[in-house]
């Protein structure tokens, strides 16, 4: 194939990519996006192979490779839960990273095989991108494995931290960049393996010290340096189509780690240099068992919704582990038939990647107009009669509004507590995945209902 024909080919498949992040942006499109980022591979995997020309014993290893990695990813995709979706994507950002990692070793040892010079005297530019896409790679490896850990519950939540922590990190970034200026003066093997030493150990160390509250920030910004270290390769590979999805997939990610931070009120350098969440949380974490709770029941639940003029729902990553969202659906569909008003209130935050909310309203049809942002519907609390939260708990926590030493002050949440009644399911008064006491389980309007979500909500549709 022609360097102009696979020019063009690219190039509708980087338009193909770039229609797809748009219908991801929307639950409404999202089915139309995936379809369009699945044409756009289709179409450039085709012309990588038709560039390349003759394979030869090579094309049958590729096969393989394809085969068995295709079947094992569909495998995985099958099934997989929704709830474990956010590690998940940890674990395939930090195959991406070594994707990177492994093609820049393969250019470093064998640059004639990509005509990029010879051992010794490779070309500069290219020394310098598989250099940036090497070391990128390495901390997104790395840093995706201690995320998947961290999220999977392998390894604790909590931040890890100690003294010095961020001077070292400091350290060993410019470090980085002085043995990759040293690399491109000299070439030495020693320094391309130290460079990819270093980065794997920086992505441990700016990872770890990140409070499970900020993960899904994390995950953002992970998948946005696995899209710069696949750029960076594509443009010592000279490929066209790794350049422009590298890229897409880069800014995006750092576009949404942005939206993400803005909607937490968090400092983005913060989150990445790490350390948030490790405060002492004396101050908020009063003792349980000395304040008093109202316990209720399905019934009582069923009572308060029924004579209610407006309800909102308010789901969190308890719905989605319950698998509640059809029984939820079946409830709303009941207090609708009884003239009520209902709407569901969505955090920026809710579960543990964006979207994973809207997801799960989606897969039981819950109509879109119904589902709100928190600053659509923030405002209606106020004059809501009752507020059932499922799930859900950080993201409504009234101490993000008045308690300037917890962790998650200054955190946007959902003004719940101002409803007038609040139904709070959740299996106990253990405290969210930041770590910290919600005071909205204290409140004098709001009844606890302690329970599985799924059974909870079968058993009010059942009484309603």
């Amino acid at each position: 194939m022609s360097a102009n024909l696979s020019a063009t080919f690219y190039l509708i498949s980087g338009i193909l990519f770039i229609l797809a992040l748009r219908g991801l942006s929307s639950p409404e499109t999202s089915r139309q996006g995936n379809y369009f980022g699945i044409a756009g591979m289709i179409i450039a995997i085709a012309v990588t192979f038709l560039s390349v020309g003759n394979f030869g014993l090579g094309l049958i290893y590729i096969f393989v490779f394809l085969l068995v990695g295709g079947s094992i990813g569909a495998f995985i995709a099958f099934r997989i839960p929704m709830t474990a979706m956010p590690e998940l994507v940890a674990g395939f950002h930090s195959l991406v990273g070594l994707a990177a990692v492994f093609v820049a070793i393969s250019a470093f040892l064998k640059p004639d095989a990509f005509n990029l010079g010879v051992v010794g005297n490779i070309k500069l530019a290219s020394l310098i991108e598989m250099s940036l896409g090497a070391a990128i790679g390495a901390i997104t490896f790395s840093g995706s494995i201690i995320a998947f850990l961290k999220l999977r519950g392998i390894m604790s939540g909590a931040p890890i931290t100690f003294s010095g922590q961020h001077i070292i990190n400091l350290i060993l970034g410019i470090s980085i960049i002085i043995l990759v200026t040293y690399l491109c003066l000299n070439q030495s093997n020693y320094l391309f393996w130290t460079v990819v030493a270093i980065s794997f150990l920086l992505g441990v160390l700016i990872i770890i010290p990140i409070g499970g509250a900020d993960m899904p920030v994390v995950i953002s910004m992970l998948n946005s340096y696995s899209g710069w270290a696949a750029a960076g390769i594509g443009f010592t590979l000279e490929n066209t189509a790794l350049i422009i999805t590298g890229a897409l997939v880069g800014s995006s990610g750092a576009i949404l780690s942005y939206i993400m931070c803005k909607g937490m009120n968090r400092s983005f350098f913060n989150v990445i240099l790490g350390g948030w969440g490790a405060t002492d949380q004396s101050s908020t974490a009063k003792s349980k068992e000395q304040k008093p709770v109202k316990n209720g029941n399905a019934d009582d639940a069923a009572f308060l919704m029924k004579n209610a003029s407006s309800v909102i729902i308010v789901p969190g990553y308890g719905m989605a582990v319950a698998q509640a969202q059809h029984a939820l659906r079946e409830m709303v569909d009941a207090l609708k038939k009884n003239g009520v008003k209902v709407s569901y209130a969505i955090h920026p935050v809710a579960g543990r990647m964006p979207g994973h909310m809207n997801v799960l309203l989606a897969e039981a049809n819950v109509p879109y107009d119904e589902v709100f942002e928190l600053e659509e519907i923030n405002n209606d609390f106020a004059n809501c009669d009752v507020a059932y939260v499922i799930g859900a708990n950080d993201v409504t926590n009234p101490v993000a509004k008045s308690d300037p030493q917890s962790p998650i002050y200054g955190m946007p949440v959902l003004d719940v507590e101002k409803s007038k009644s609040v139904l709070f399911v959740k299996r106990s008064l253990s405290p969210g995945y930041a770590g910290i006491d919600n005071d909205l389980f204290y409140r004098d309007n709001t009844l606890m209902l302690f329970a599985d979500a799924k059974k909870m909500t079968e058993e009010i549709v059942k009484s309603l």
